[in-house]
């Protein structure tokens, strides 16, 4: 393949070493697919080869970045020229994710989040003394080793403000500021170290806990302790029940997706098993990166063997020989206890294959994300690690006969997938007692915002959103609730005459919003909304992929007009401008292509219409 390089572009012997890593040594000055990289970073064959080693890219890009902070010319060149693709299609998928930098950047880097959740704990302000005493953002230290940057949310919203530092190096590090202050900001700008690691807490305890009742128990690195804690009883049990009994009790647990589009799991696994097309394949989404959404991470970092496990039942019962955890790239500390407890799993024959002594074989590797909100939809999940730009698929197909590499592929979110656990131990009529009838089991809810005690909390299905707040201790200060934003930017607005909407996915959709990833953002009096819609505005702008022409240009017009409302310069009058904004979200609810310009306007003109936003100036 005649791959036209950049001309003159070099790679260092620090590049080549970081490709080293990820790919193995080229043979023979050339590299072009006869080798792949296994589990844990070795190479191996077999298995991937056959599709060549495309799916490499994503792990190949980090490499380089990772290295020496940025991804350079002639880094771009070596791993175009080992894994035959070409320099503009690799430089394409470079560009497409946040977190890759394909310019000049120093080793030293601070993410600052000034998403929904930062804002409402004092993200503006953080921001502003950085501004002051640092510089503007992409600005070098006096040294030039080190710079910060806004970003989206980074999923720490329970721990709000956050931040995140990374160093690139022979020995590169990602480390979670949060809570966090300029102070500490300038610290690590200036070449000091971090404080310790946020610990995984939760504000909630109870015998009623259930995915929940290990977090914070347990020892997350240790497995001896996982399984003193009834860890592994599920995947033996799977093993006497047999394929069919597996998905047979996950269909008659009438369990539905967590992830916000609450499809019957079971009717998903059964399509899977049963199609004769080899491979299967399982992919745990854990690329949560809605604004607001914390509670996948909150299972990774404190039950990393829970996902482990119930993805491994999921192989079993829908015959899938590879797994992938996609996990977001902001979440260094759940990238670590996922490998941690993957490599364990490995050791003491829990993956591998022969799981168990079973006889059927089942792997899993930690696919980690770069920084692209769209990469939460399932098919630019399989594109991203195809090793391409992550843009959603046109269904059908559907993942369930084409998914990942055009095979059968089972997909859930971490959630989903540890309820399976309970669902295999009680049966699936039992694990449906709790709830309601269409609302099987818990639901894990992520408040953050303004109230007393931020964090992940399990309830029954049923609970109310009063209740809800009431068990978080309500909004701090005695200060009086504005609203509450249900299921993420994505979501929808609720008022303080809403609160006793059941927290089902029935009740939801009676009420007119959603339960979608369990956001519950709560905003008191203070939060000025106008400006706050503008935020959510940006956000979708800024990760809308620009596949298709509803999103793109639908996301940038209705920003613009909210930036007009809130300058108070509409163009034509209020009312005008209200209604471009409903004609917009029109529009890219009914032609794009997946669900982030489908839901792109939601909480917008929900706030509009529930909350009277701009209503002053309506003609």
């Amino acid at each position: 393949m005649d791959l036209h390089l950049v001309p003159g572009a070099r790679p260092t012997a620090a590049e080549r070493a970081a490709l080293d890593d990820v790919l193995g040594p080229p043979v023979d000055g050339w590299d072009g697919g006869s080798r792949r990289t296994g589990p844990g970073g070795n190479t191996a064959t077999g298995g991937h080869a056959a599709r060549g080693r495309r799916h490499l890219l994503l792990p190949a890009l980090w490499a380089l970045q990772e290295r020496i902070g940025w991804i350079s010319p002639g880094g771009l060149n070596e791993l175009c020229r080992r894994l035959a693709v070409p320099p503009a299609d690799a430089y394409g998928v470079a560009t497409f994710y946040a977190l890759f930098a394909v310019e000049p950047r120093p080793p030293r880097v601070v993410h600052v989040c000034e998403d929904l959740a930062c804002r409402c704990r004092g993200a503006e302000g953080l921001i502003a003394q950085l501004e002051e005493r640092f510089g503007a953002e992409g600005d070098l230290s006096d040294d030039g080793s080190a710079t910060w940057f806004r970003s989206p949310c980074l999923g720490q919203c329970d721990r709000a403000p956050a931040a995140m530092l990374a160093v690139a190096g022979e020995l590169p590090s990602d480390r979670v500021l949060a809570p966090t202050t300029a102070s500490d900001v300038l610290d690590v700008l200036a070449g000091g170290e971090p404080g310790p690691e946020p610990s995984t807490r939760l504000p909630q305890h109870g015998d009623d806990l259930r995915l929940l009742r290990r977090v914070g128990v347990v020892d997350p690195s240790s497995l001896d302790d996982y399984r003193a804690h009834g860890g592994y009883a599920a995947l033996r049990r799977a093993l006497e029940l047999g394929p069919d009994g597996v998905v047979r009790e996950v269909r008659e647990s009438k369990l539905l997706g967590r992830g916000g589009a609450a499809f019957p799991t079971g009717v998903k696994w059964e399509a899977v098993a049963r199609q004769p097309v080899r491979p299967h394949y399982v992919v745990c989404n854990a690329d949560e990166s809605e604004p607001g959404t914390f509670k996948d991470r909150v299972l990774m970092e404190g039950d990393p063997f829970a996902v482990i496990e119930a993805m491994t039942i999921a192989a079993y019962a829908t015959g899938s020989e590879h797994g992938y955890v996609y996990l977001r790239g902001e979440y260094p500390q759940a990238h670590h206890a996922l490998e941690h407890a993957l490599a364990e799993a490995r050791r003491r024959g829990l993956l591998g294959p022969d799981v168990l002594g079973a006889g059927f074989a089942f792997d899993i590797e930690v696919r980690k994300g770069a920084g692209a909100y769209i990469c939460g939809e399932e098919t630019a999940i399989f594109e991203s690690i195809e090793g391409k730009r992550g843009e959603p698929r046109n269904k059908p197909p559907f993942p369930v006969t084409h998914g990942l590499h055009g095979k059968p592929t089972v997909i859930n979110n971490v959630e989903t997938l540890v309820n399976v656990l309970d669902v295999v131990l009680q049966s699936g009529p039992s694990f449906a007692e709790t709830g309601t009838a269409d609302s099987t089991g818990t639901k894990l809810f992520c408040l953050s915002g303004h109230v007393e005690r931020p964090g992940v909390y399990e309830v029954r299905f049923g609970t109310t959103l009063r209740e809800l707040l009431e068990l978080a201790g309500g909004v701090p200060g005695g200060r009086a609730l504005q609203a509450v934003l249900m299921g993420g930017a994505a979501g929808s607005f609720l008022t303080p005459d809403d609160l006793d909407v059941p927290l089902t996915f029935e009740g939801a959709r009676a009420a007119g919003t959603t339960l979608g990833s369990g956001v519950v953002l709560v905003l008191d009096e203070t939060v000025d909304l106008p400006r706050f819609l503008t935020r959510i505005a940006a956000f979708f702008r800024n990760e809308s992929c620009g596949q298709c022409v509803p999103c793109r240009v639908g996301t940038v017009r209705q920003q613009e007009a909210l930036a007009r409302l809130v300058a108070g310069r509409p163009r034509g009058g209020v009312a005008r401008e209200l209604a471009l904004v409903a004609e917009v979200g029109q529009c890219m609810r009914d032609a794009s292509i997946c669900g982030l310009g489908q839901t792109a306007s939601s909480a917008i003109e929900s706030a509009i219409a529930r909350l009277d936003v701009f209503a002053g100036g309506r003609s």
